[in-house]
């Protein structure tokens, strides 16, 4: 048994969001968490005035300021009495024997050991309350079925746990919850109120605060000058339609399972909306909502008149057989066809979404609606859409940096370049700097870095495709070539580089990161996913003169694409690569341009690090205000 902390100190294996997110739906106070424990009942935890003990809130000596915690308070008897019942119980005191350990694997997780009136406690980590309420078994014997159920199972038909939430309920005090959201210092009040308004609302969608506080810092100037958009921004943040529902679907053995659908279509004031699926175990509202959000200002910055949508499940495809993932689309798509359609809302591909499973929501939905609408497929060339849908998001990203380093009077031949990610926009990133003459030297996977200091040529990018293909590791290629090394739980932002393109998934670009960025001498860094750098981090680049692409410019690739393509269709032609690749440049030169613009009106200068990413903010949501001011109040 781990001896008292005397405090609560952190376990990684803990599964933190499991916690924050349980908490956060029962309305529970969450600090910090301790470490594992072997289970042992202390002196009095059997007492049979525990069943009886009433809950009181009671602040304990030095909280007067912080969040109010549950005490049991129990009607003891004499000291006399209380001192003979202690050694009577301190004889029955026992210990959980090795053999349980793996067992009381979950229990573990959801305790903690602290010391109270000088006797070291098992916690329960949620209500931060301690006794035979929160052991694993609290009615019987080690062998008994209640072993069978889970630690959070017990915890929550507890009498202990229902009391807490019917005082929690009853009382007038705010629950606070702990959220890692990082505020920064607003100059304007005007738009301080809006960042405050939009935490009141919403406070544990921390994706989606985080993506409003940088549209509302890059719009700082804008507000000041007319605080006719404080109305208007206030408006634009909340999404004109979200829909959550419920995907049953039959795996491969007959059994059911229920997974959570979202699609959240935000802003239609511009055109119908457009904007990814994503099937991620970590999907939820608030990141659907920020995608959407992105996705709405992606869509206002580029040459098309659209509006922005995002959503998908929280689906895993990862293991799934191909009939299982058409089994899981079709059941989603049988409740989303209602809102899709050419003029209303079309979805393309995101994280967990390919191919294969567009052709399965595409065939659905054609089923379903009784119309063929090629372009929400996207890279079927041989049935529907164009040469280079499928790399024109990573193929745009590599043009927007040729442009930036144009400016700088450089060319990006030669240059070292760290890449990070696996999936679709990562690998033709690196397939188009190879094509330009640089240097990319990294690729990314959820488990490490693989790192080849020859650089990346055609073969060996076609052999790291046959390994993600395959779902193998990126260690196999360092196998086959012995001069490339992965690294373990670490990402590739301590690499020698002079351009980094991020392109996982958001926030994978902290505070830490950011400074070895630094450190490591890059000089500029274009974002290929949604949101890769944590506020902090833009910060530091800030800070350091690292001029930054945004992804809502930088990826406007895939947003020119499928408008092409609906062109073409629309036209009956067929355009090479060639003639594709021309359009989508030039569609990127014209999110450039715009962006820059916008921020020389501002007060940015061209050379400033900030310039491109609130020029680009600025531009975009100037589109849209002047669409939603002209529409009316709708």
């Amino acid at each position: 048994m781990f001896g008292p902390t005397g405090g609560l100190g952190m376990n990684p294996s803990m599964d933190e969001m499991n916690l924050l997110q349980q908490a956060q739906r029962q309305q529970l106070v969450v600090s910090n968490l301790g470490e594992e424990i072997d289970l042992e009942i202390g002196p009095g935890e059997d007492e049979a005035a525990f069943a009886t003990s009433s809950l009181i809130r009671e602040p304990s000596a030095g909280e007067h300021d912080e969040t109010k915690h549950m005490v049991l308070v129990s009607d003891l008897p004499s000291e006399d009495q209380d001192t003979s019942k202690g050694q009577t119980s301190a004889k029955r005191k026992k210990k959980v024997v090795k053999r349980w350990r793996e067992e009381w694997a979950d229990t573990y997780k959801w305790a903690y050991v602290d010391m109270k009136d000088g006797t070291a406690r098992i916690f329960c980590s949620v209500c931060r309350e301690y006794g035979r309420k929160h052991r694993r078994n609290p009615y019987g014997n080690e062998g008994s079925r209640n072993m069978q159920m889970s630690a959070l199972e017990e915890h929550n038909n507890s009498l202990l746990h229902k009391e807490a939430l019917r005082l929690q309920t009853a009382s007038k005090d705010k629950i606070v919850v702990d959220k890692p959201i990082y505020v920064k210092t607003l100059m304007s009040k005007s738009a301080g109120s809006i960042v405050e308004g939009a935490l009141k609302r919403d406070p544990n969608e921390i994706e989606f605060i985080q993506s409003v506080q940088e549209c509302v810092h890059a719009l700082e100037r804008v507000i000041a000058k007319n605080s006719h958009y404080v109305n208007i921004m206030e408006r634009l943040l909340e999404p004109e339609r979200m829909i959550v529902f419920r995907v049953p679907w039959i795996d491969d053995r007959g059994e059911t399972h229920v997974n959570r659908g979202f699609r959240v279509q935000f802003n239609q004031a511009l055109g119908p909306c457009r904007g990814g699926i994503r099937f991620h175990p970590s999907m939820n509202l608030s990141i659907a909502k920020f995608l959407g959000f992105q996705q709405t200002l992606k869509n206002a910055l580029s040459p098309y008149k659209l509006g922005g949508a995002s959503g998908g499940s929280d689906f895993d495809p990862k293991g799934r057989s191909d009939n299982e993932i058409m089994r899981f689309c079709q059941s989603f798509m049988n409740e989303m066809y209602r809102y899709m359609g050419p003029d209303k809302d079309l979805p393309s591909e995101e994280v967990g979404v390919g191919t294969r499973e567009m052709g399965y929501l595409f065939g659905q939905y054609r089923r379903l609606a009784g119309q063929f609408q090629g372009s929400f497929t996207g890279p079927r060339i041989y049935w529907a859409a164009s040469s280079l849908r499928t790399e024109a998001s990573g193929y745009g990203v590599v043009y927007f940096a040729r442009l930036m380093l144009a400016d700088m009077n450089k060319e990006i031949k030669g240059l070292r370049c760290v890449v990070s990610g696996c999936g679709k926009i990562a690998m033709h990133v690196v397939e188009k700097l190879i094509a330009c003459g640089a240097h990319p030297v990294t690729v990314s996977d959820s488990k490490g870095y693989l790192v080849d200091d020859d650089g990346f040529d055609y073969m060996k990018l076609a052999f790291l495709r046959e390994i993600k293909s395959q779902q193998r590791s990126l260690r196999d290629y360092s196998k086959t070539y012995a001069r490339a090394k992965y690294f373990d739980e670490v990402k590739p932002w301590n690499e020698r580089c002079d351009v980094a393109f991020p392109c996982a998934s958001q926030n994978e670009v902290d505070q830490a990161d950011a400074i070895n960025l630094v450190n490591a001498g890059c000089r500029l860094l274009v974002e290929g996913s949604n949101m890769p750098c944590t506020a902090e981090a833009v910060d530091v680049f800030r800070k350091a003169n690292v001029l930054i692409a945004p992804a809502i410019a930088a990826g406007a690739g895939g947003v020119a694409a499928g408008e092409i393509e609906v062109l073409r269709e629309s036209n009956s032609m067929q355009w090479s690569a060639e003639d594709f690749e021309s359009r989508l440049q030039e569609a990127l030169k014209q999110t450039y341009e715009k962006a820059l613009k916008a921020a020389n009106d501002f007060g940015y200068q061209k050379e400033s690090p900030e310039a491109l990413l609130h020029g680009a903010t600025i531009a975009a949501f100037l589109n849209i205000a002047q669409a939603m001011a002209d529409q009316g109040c709708v």
